[in-house]
C-alpha cells in the first residue's frame, strides 16, 4: 500500500479544540472487520465486551512539558521537553534556533544550544519546577493556548506513571464508573505503561510506509500480565487494546522488537525489575503486519500521514478504515485528541 491511500479531507470545524461534556458521553463508531458500522455512545462500550476478555490500558501520565523562557533581550521562546539525555540536560523541540540563556522563573533557567539541547539550573526538584511553570503539551492542531483545565482534561482518569509528553488519547473516554462496569462484567482490566514521545506524532513523509523509521519509546509491562496475555490467547479469549500506544507496547514486546536501551539494537534483551519488563520499542505497525496479541482496538480518529492511522488500518484494513472515516465525517464526529472514539471489533 501507499501512505496516500489513507488521505482524507477533514473540515476544520470537526477538529475538537476541547472535550465535550462527560468523558464517557462521547460518540463511539463501532467498526466490524467485515465492514459493518454502528453508531453509539462510549458508555455503551461494555455491551461489546465479553466475560473473560482482557482490556489493556496505558497508565502513562503526561507532565506539563511545554515551557516558556525569557531571553536577555526580553523576547520569549517556547520549547517542548522531549527526552532527558542526562541529569539536568534535555533534548528539546523549538521552532526557534536560539542559543543562549533563558529565564523561566526566578530560580529556574536554562542554557539552550541551537534550539535542540537545554541544560537547566534550578533550586529544589527539577520536575516540581516543570510542574509549577510548564503547560500541557497540546498538539499543534488544537489552535489555542493551554489553560489550567487542560491539566485535567489532557489526562486519563487512571494516569499514574508520569513520563509522557503527549496523552494516550483513546483513554480519555473512560471514567472510573465505566471501568467498574467493565470489571463487573467479568472483563480483566490490566494496565501497562508506554511513555509517549515525539516518535508517535512524527508524520510519515514517505509514500511507502516501510521507508519510515520510528523513534524508540519507553515501556513497562508486568511479567504477570505477559503470562495472563499468553493464557488468554491460548484459550481463545479476546485482547482489546485501548489506544495505539498500548498496542505498540504489547506488540513490540511480543514480537521481540524492543531493547533495554533507547539507542541500542532492538532485540529482546530488556531489563526485568521487580517483576516488570522495562525497555524501548521502535515497532512501526502498518498494513501487512500480523498481530501477535491484539484482537480489537479502542482508538480515536487520527491525522492523515500519521503512524497511529497506519496502525489502525493494519488491524481493520485500509478500505474499511477509510469507509469508517468518511462516514464519521458525514455524521460530524469530532476528530483527534479531544474528539470521539472508534471501536474496531
Amino acid at each position: 500500500m501507499k501512505v496516500a491511500d489513507l488521505d482524507f479531507y477533514l473540515p476544520e470545524t470537526l477538529i475538537a479544540k476541547k472535550p465535550s461534556g462527560k468523558r464517557d458521553h462521547s460518540r463511539l463508531l463501532v467498526l466490524h472487520k467485515d465492514g459493518r458500522i454502528e453508531h453509539t455512545r462510549f458508555y455503551n462500550l461494555p455491551e461489546y465486551l465479553n466475560k473473560r476478555d482482557m482490556l489493556i490500558l496505558n497508565n502513562t501520565r503526561v507532565f506539563p512539558a511545554r515551557l516558556t523562557g525569557i531571553k536577555p533581550t526580553g523576547g520569549k521562546i517556547e520549547f517542548l521537553l522531549i527526552k532527558e539525555i542526562c541529569p539536568d540536560t534535555w533534548e528539546i523541540l523549538s521552532r526557534k534556533k536560539y542559543s543562549g540563556i533563558i529565564t523561566i522563573s526566578e530560580n529556574f533557567s536554562a542554557e539552550i544550544s541551537e534550539g535542540r539541547i537545554a541544560r537547566f539550573s534550578y533550586s529544589g526538584d527539577f520536575m516540581e519546577n516543570v510542574r509549577r511553570h510548564g503547560d500541557m503539551p497540546l498538539p499543534p492542531y488544537i489552535k489555542r493556548r493551554p489553560n489550567p483545565m487542560d491539566k485535567e482534561w489532557y489526562q486519563t482518569v487512571y494516569a499514574s506513571n508520569e513520563g509522557s509528553i503527549a496523552a494516550p488519547t483513546a483513554g480519555f473516554h473512560f471514567t472510573g464508573d465505566l471501568i467498574d462496569q467493565i470489571k463487573d462484567k467479568g472483563v480483566a482490566v490490566r494496565y501497562i505503561t508506554l511513555h509517549v514521545g515525539i516518535g508517535t506524532f512524527k508524520p510519515v513523509r514517505t509514500n511507502r510506509p516501510e521507508e519510515h523509521s520510528m523513534d524508540s519509546e519507553y515501556f513497562e509491562i508486568s511479567s504477570d500480565i505477559i503470562k495472563e496475555i499468553k493464557a488468554a490467547k491460548d484459550s481463545g479469549r479476546k485482547i482489546i487494546a485501548v489506544g495505539t500506544t498500548t498496542t505498540r507496547a504489547v506488540e513490540g514486546n511480543s514480537s521481540g522488537q524492543w531493547s533495554s536501551a533507547s539507542n541500542g539494537p532492538i532485540v529482546p534483551s530488556g531489563v526485568r525489575h521487580n517483576g516488570v519488563i522495562c525497555g524501548y520499542t521502535n515497532i512501526f505497525i502498518y498494513p501487512g503486519y500480523k498481530f501477535n496479541v491484539i484482537d480489537s482496538l479502542v482508538t480515536n480518529f487520527h491525522l492523515p500521514h500519521s503512524t497511529p492511522l497506519l496502525l489502525t488500518s493494519a488491524l481493520c484494513g485500509p478500505k474499511n478504515l477509510m469507509k469508517a472515516y468518511n462516514e464519521a465525517i458525514a455524521h460530524k464526529y469530532r476528530f483527534f485528541s479531544y474528539g470521539d472514539a472508534m471501536l474496531i471489533l
